[in-house]
């Protein structure tokens, strides 16, 4: 078994993903914080998301490599330490608006399977020897940054070429966003409150024929150009596109084009999105 990884910074002051990489336990995972909309900082100047993803890599960090308990019950014993984490700070937890929350996907690489659990937008994605490809997880996000990027083109549309004013225009949405998190209609993450565990997604796959295993943040997600041109059409959906490519290149030389795209975009125009630079946390393993 091979593992490569990645975790590069993106346009903000910190890099608020995070990557699990356990040999002892056969623990590898990607956690991507989000930043609460109330400002907060540490006493070291560390933003929630950047806190948030340290608490839980660091729960699995000291987890022992023995330890029998299911993903399902340490994810949740994760979230219950990112809870005790921001009661400490003087979070108030009735409002979402507050608190400190990440997406993840961890797996557990075991002889005969892949046990994992995920919430959010992280991904986990499996290659077959047969070229054959399998997306494991549910980006839980997608629906909801399709609202926004909806507004986002809409300014485009009417003539606005900064991010920031683009960005002013989205905001409101994502106010309401937030208040969606772990609901029917909304989507899955970390928060540190109960309601994060019944949204937990987790299971196991076996080993039969699988050559590789793909974790990665949303900032490694390939951005569509808008307005998409009608040439490209070649019937990969992103994620599938997003494995050939690492497969194919590897995982730096897929962030090194990726990075070169957005610093050809700094204003977001070409391919929407609400970062010039995401942070991009990335693990291939190969069997």
């Amino acid at each position: 078994m091979n593992i490569h990884h990645i975790s590069i910074q993106g346009a903000g002051e910190w890099n608020e993903d995070a990557v699990i990489l356990r040999s002892d336990g056969g623990f590898y995972g990607v956690i991507d914080g989000a930043t609460s909309l109330v400002p907060f900082r540490s006493v070291h100047g560390e933003t929630g998301g950047r806190l948030a993803s340290q608490i839980i890599k660091d729960y699995f960090k000291q987890i022992p490599g023995d330890d029998r308990r299911d993903l399902e019950t340490l994810a949740k014993e994760a979230n219950k330490r990112l809870g005790e984490a921001m009661r400490a700070e003087g979070i108030r937890m009735d409002r979402k608006s507050e608190l400190w929350t990440a997406a993840m996907a961890v797996v557990r690489v075991k002889e005969h399977h892949i046990e994992y659990v995920q919430a959010g937008d992280c991904m986990i994605m499996a290659l077959y020897q047969d070229g054959s490809i399998r997306t494991i997880t549910r980006d839980h996000v997608a629906h909801i940054g399709e609202e926004s990027m909806a507004v986002w083109k809409k300014g485009i549309d009417s003539g606005i070429r900064s991010k920031e004013a683009l960005r002013g225009m989205v905001l409101p949405h994502l106010l309401e966003n937030r208040e969606k998190m772990n609901t029917r209609g909304g989507y899955s993450v970390l928060n540190g409150l109960p309601d994060a565990d019944r949204y937990l997604e987790y299971g196991k796959i076996n080993r039969i024929r699988l050559s590789g295993l793909l974790l990665v943040t949303d900032g490694l997600f390939y951005p569509e150009a808008w307005p998409q041109p009608e040439a490209e059409n070649d019937n990969l959906r992103p994620d599938e596109e997003l494995l050939r490519r690492v497969a194919s290149e590897g995982l730096e030389r897929y962030a090194k084009r990726l990075l070169a795209l957005e610093e050809d975009d700094p204003e977001c125009i070409r391919y929407p999105r609400l970062k010039m630079s995401d942070d991009k946390t990335g693990i291939w393993i190969t069997f």
